[in-house]
């Protein structure tokens, strides 16, 4: 870590505070006791630390976080009935879906937390199979917070569950959807009753996915004779599947002061994937891709116990555990000229424990103070096995079992305090202790990393009322290796899969790394909020952090021990130092309260948009494009919805929408990414009180996605990508 840079920055982000903390003029007050919070009777502020949204909106919860935070509720989620939590995700300011995995601030797989309920989300936790009919609210913080994990370099994404209602509950949503072959049905139904000291809540849903897209690659390598060779494919690729999950809760009021809940999640899919491929054009010496047919299942089982008890006005104390097992299965078949090439077949198992505590304490009426622990063992088990043209690929690996483990012990402290009217602060310690431990076919190995992670939130009120709220953070996170990432088991290129001959830097072969260290990084954030008298809300910031022992995957070529040649090996290493800095806005609101001179006050008209500006730089390379892995230069998100006056009818529609950039992977790899683009839209018929009916469109007008590998031996391969629209009908009733 470099202070001198830390220094800068925080003298830049100082800056820009001095500026953004003029008072809006623009802010008009409401009638008194109207929308404001009223004065807070003596030993009652406890209560902040659970926050509840019964009683509040998405805005006024966020205003009222002790730390920066973004809150969508069930109106957000329901606009576009949406069938898979994925496609909320994607629409959120800030957040980018990138492989099925949401990413913040321009930062790539890994450097966002995922936690469902507080605590973070297992492996393999699919958040495109998750419908967000099961979902009470999305919670996205910037910063870490201590009671969490400090996993969450680019922050957090929080998805809270339904709880258990408070009445009687029948919700029935069918729809069915199009995008390739025929359409695929979808339905959810919520069953919710109160019987005494009992809730429970049992929502099931059951969906089916098709969809086809089409890419053209284009490869210049050296060939099978290591003569250069060129490659021209065109690729269809459908895919299809099923499954369902279910997300039940019971919750048992033991007393006035004593309640116990038990949350369950269960989730089971089968998909199917075929790629079939045209050879347009090549050399006699080019590797040519396979047609391929792969299969496979995936099943993941949750449950979590929680306890809590107050026992007086100033203290409560909370304890929980979980246990969760999830296994995967992929079977995939390669074939030449329809003959059978190469069989892969593979089986993974993760099984977790975790038990956590935490008791909160009021001190006077200023501070609320917690404290607590955090524990998880983990551990993956997988085989599998790959055959070329019925004989083992790799006879000392193919059929042997590889595993690595987890534990992860953490102590945290944290006080929320309340300096004054107008200036609070979060102060947090949290200190984790990770050990990792890895075997296979070679001896194992084990590497114990400590990470303490301060963390320093602020908060002051232009106005005694919060409506212009300056936030300013200061904390440590990190971000640990994936256990897979830690398994060395090698896998050969699919190009060139006879490890008794050489393969290509394009083409490497891949290898974990059981040596890894997690990913350290100091974080500075500042932010200025403005909430406007009518619910809209206006924020600007910028974020800076400094990572050391960032991990990159590097190709090096060497003399491995699965081949007789030297091959090129993919392996994740700590790679170099590095850091990052953005500008984010946000905005929110009523037209006519946000342009009251293009817009009339009444109009039923709701916009929202955001932009942002990232970049980082890699110490170990040289500019100009030596940013971090898949950190876009920047992105912008607009949208609106209208209600209509003549007719029970509500309609909008989202864009997203990030440009080309360039990457610096490696001193001797460039790789380019095009321009992306998502454009969704929906409309509501509200039939009756009970029921509604929805159509909604995603992906429309298409753009055709490409990235590029470049080397400086002047080969390269480059591949383009085109999706397709889909169509969507969904009927809601409450029964």
């Amino acid at each position: 870590m470099n202070p001198h840079r830390i220094a800068a920055a925080c003298a830049q982000m100082l800056a820009l505070s001095a500026v953004l903390a003029a008072p809006s003029a623009h802010a008009q007050d409401l009638p008194p006791g109207v929308g404001e919070p009223q004065p807070r009777p003596a030993g009652t502020k406890l209560e902040r630390v659970e926050i509840s949204s019964r009683s509040l909106g998405d805005t006024d919860l966020r205003r009222k976080s002790p730390v920066a935070k973004q809150i969508y509720g069930r109106e957000e989620m329901d606009k576009y009935g949406d069938t898979n939590l994925a496609d909320v995700l994607k629409r959120l300011p800030g957040v980018d879906l990138q492989g099925g995995s949401p990413r913040m601030r321009g930062l790539g797989a890994g450097y966002t937390l995922i936690l469902i309920n507080g605590d973070p989300a297992p492996p393999g936790f699919a958040l495109d199979q998750l419908n967000p009919a099961q979902v009470e609210r999305i919670e996205i913080t910037k910063g870490p917070t201590a009671d969490q994990s400090a996993q969450a370099v680019a922050g957090a994404i929080n998805i809270i569950l339904k709880e258990a209602p408070r009445v009687s509950q029948r919700d029935l949503r069918v729809g069915v959807g199009y995008s390739a072959q025929r359409p695929t049905p979808s339905a959810t139904f919520t069953y919710g009753e109160r019987i005494g000291a009992l809730a429970l809540s049992l929502p099931v849903s059951m969906f089916e996915w098709r969809g086809e897209s089409t890419a053209t690659s284009e490869r210049r390598m050296p060939g099978a004779d290591g003569a250069p060779s060129q490659a021209i494919q065109r690729q269809t690729q459908p895919n299809w599947g099923h499954g369902f999950n279910t997300t039940p809760r019971l919750n048992w009021k033991l007393s006035d002061d004593e309640n116990l809940s038990l949350q369950g999640f269960a989730q089971r899919g089968n998909w199917n994937n075929r790629q079939f491929y045209v050879n347009e054009q090549s050399t006699p010496n080019a590797q040519l891709e396979d047609d391929a047919y792969s299969h496979g299942f995936w099943q993941m089982l949750r449950g979590n116990l929680q306890w809590t008890r107050r026992f007086n006005d100033s203290q409560r104390v909370e304890l929980k555990g979980g246990l969760q097992d999830s296994k995967s299965r992929f079977d995939t078949q390669t074939y030449r000229q329809g003959a059978d090439q190469r069989h892969s077949v593979g089986n993974n198992h993760d099984q977790s424990l975790t038990q956590a505590g935490k008791f909160s304490q009021l001190l006077g009426d200023e501070h609320s103070l917690t404290m607590g622990w955090d524990l998880e063992w983990r551990r993956r088990d997988e085989d599998r096995t790959t055959t070329e043209l019925g004989k083992p690929q790799l006879p000392e690996f193919d059929g042997q079992p590889f595993g690595a483990r987890i534990e992860r012990q953490a102590l945290f402290v944290q006080d929320e305090w309340e300096l004054s009217s107008q200036w609070s602060t979060y102060l947090g310690l949290r200190t984790e202790r990770i050990a990792t431990e890895s075997r296979g076919s070679g001896d194992g190995a084990r590497n114990v990393s400590r990470v303490i992670t301060p963390l320093w939130h602020l908060n002051y009120k232009l106005d005694a009322k919060g409506r212009d709220l300056i936030r300013a953070s200061l904390t440590r996170s990190y971000k640990a290796p994936e256990l897979n990432a830690l398994l060395a088991r090698p896998s050969l290129s699919s190009l060139f899969p006879d490890a008794s001959q050489a393969n290509t830097e394009l083409s490497p072969d891949r290898v974990g790394n059981p040596l890894l260290k997690p990913e350290l990084a100091t974080g500075l954030d500042i932010a200025l909020e403005t909430y406007l008298a009518g619910g809209g809300m206006i924020s600007i910031g910028g974020f800076y952090r400094d990572v050391t022992d960032l991990i990159r995957n590097v190709t090096t070529l060497e003399q491995p021990a699965w081949s007789t040649v030297p091959r090129y090996v993919s392996r994740p290493v700590n790679f170099s130092k590095a850091h990052s800095m953005g500008l984010e806005f946000e905005v929110k609101g009523r037209a006519g309260e946000l342009m009251p001179a293009l817009f009339d006050a009444k109009l039923p008209l709701n916009l929202r948009g955001s932009f942002n500006v990232y970049h980082s730089k890699v110490a170990a390379l040289s500019g100009p494009n030596n940013r971090l892995d898949s950190q876009q230069p920047w992105s912008a998100n607009l949208g609106f919805d209208y209600r209509m006056s003549s007719l029970p009818v509500n309609f909008g529609a989202s864009l997203a929408y990030t440009p080309g950039y360039e990457t610096q992977q490696t001193a001797s790899q460039d790789l380019l990414q095009s321009r992306s683009r998502s454009l969704d839209a929906f409309a509501q018929w509200t039939l009756s009180r009970q029921s509604s009916l929805r159509f909604s469109a995603g992906n429309l007008l298409p753009l055709p996605t490409s990235s590029r590998a470049l080397l400086a031996s002047g080969y390269g391969s480059r591949s383009e990508r085109l999706g397709r629209t889909w169509f969507g009908v969904q009927y809601e009733t409450k029964l």
